[in-house]
């Protein structure tokens, strides 16, 4: 009995933690806003327990900060986080398409046909909630068809915390278009087989991220 009370105990702040990790990717718990535990936790329908370990794991995870006797707070990236993360995320993404490149079967690269073809519809429509789910599911599936588990861990932990900004640079005019060009060169690379354009590719891909952020960055000061 007690085990089995301790099984779901476990199952349901996992569930409150992905719960609220998709609340902040998803910009609903938006960067700098004070988590206000009574009430969250009363809106997911859970006590106070689960809800406080969630709030632990993604403090872990760089995705919340705690304050002593302030509370709790969703992490808001700095413009010299940024600008210390982006590069570091293009190196390893560059190294996931390369070995994508040299690892995956014929199958498994074409297989991301059908993705690109819904990112380029998407694009084409200016969707961006689409477009941002669907550029991520060919990010990790590059990463996946690369075959590298601890180029995999290093990865998916700065994608976390590049989440907390990265949606926002489809909002620069014209990104989302070239967003769409980049990919399909570095789709066309990886069917050809040349890793190191795929590498070099992927890593402008995540720079003009930054680049988009940036601009973003001055035209909201300028309209301000």
């Amino acid at each position: 009995m007690n085990m089995t009370l301790k099984v779901v105990k476990t199952a349901l702040y996992v569930e409150v933690t992905e719960r609220l990790r998709s609340m902040i990717a998803g910009g609903v718990l938006s960067p700098g806003s004070w988590i206000d535990e009574q009430k969250l936790a009363e809106e997911l329908g859970v006590s106070r327990t689960p809800f406080r370990e969630a709030i632990r794991i993604l403090a872990s995870e760089g995705l919340l900060r705690i304050e002593p006797r302030r509370g709790c707070y969703v992490t808001e990236l700095t413009e010299k986080d940024l600008d210390e993360i982006f590069p570091l995320m293009a190196m390893l993404e560059g190294r996931c398409a390369y070995e994508a490149a040299e690892r995956a079967s014929d199958a498994q690269i074409q297989s991301l046909e059908n993705l690109h073809n819904k990112l380029k519809a998407y694009a084409k429509e200016k969707k961006i909630d689409q477009y941002y789910a669907t550029n991520r599911e060919i990010h990790i599936a590059i990463q996946t068809l690369a075959g590298n588990e601890w180029l995999t861990h290093m990865v998916h932990d700065l994608r976390r915390i590049l989440n907390l900004s990265r949606h926002r640079s489809l909002h620069h005019k014209g990104r989302i278009e070239e967003s769409c060009r980049e990919h399909l060169g570095i789709f066309d690379a990886l069917k050809k087989r040349d890793a190191q354009n795929a590498e070099q590719l992927m890593k402008l891909h995540i720079l003009n991220q930054r680049e988009a952020l940036k601009l973003l960055k001055l035209e909201q000061r300028l309209s301000a």
